[in-house]
């Protein structure tokens, strides 16, 4: 009897590490999956950010540019566009809450979705 109950044990511990061994195998997946699947977007949105911030770059020089054309002062030119991204950097920063909880909830739904 106490044989029976012994390997009884036994076949519970030996299920119990079958079933630990699974969900860590499943978790180091889950893991690099979160991992893989954040370098990424963060890659992906970098580069596209580097490329936007060279076409702005490149839209505002010629603004600038054709602003002081027309006034005759090119220096004047400059300083308008100066003060029109000094302004959309007010509004930004005014509403900065209101655009963290869209990024916030995009980000969560990317990290936290077990479709696939």
């Amino acid at each position: 009897m106490f044989e029976k109950l012994k390997d009884n044990i036994q076949e519970t511990q030996d299920i119990v590490k079958e079933l630990v061994d699974g969900n860590m195998a499943y978790y180091k997946l889950w893991v690099f999956k979160v991992i893989v699947r954040s370098v990424s977007s963060l890659f992906q949105l970098l580069l596209i950010g580097i490329l936007l911030v060279m076409v702005l770059v490149f839209f505002s020089i010629a603004a600038a540019i054709s602003i002081g054309y027309a006034l005759d002062n090119y220096a004047l030119g400059f300083l308008i566009i100066g003060g029109v991204y000094l302004l959309l950097t007010f509004v930004v920063f005014t509403i900065r809450s209101k655009i963290e909880t869209p990024i916030v909830k995009a980000l969560s739904e990317i990290l936290y979705n077990d479709e696939d």
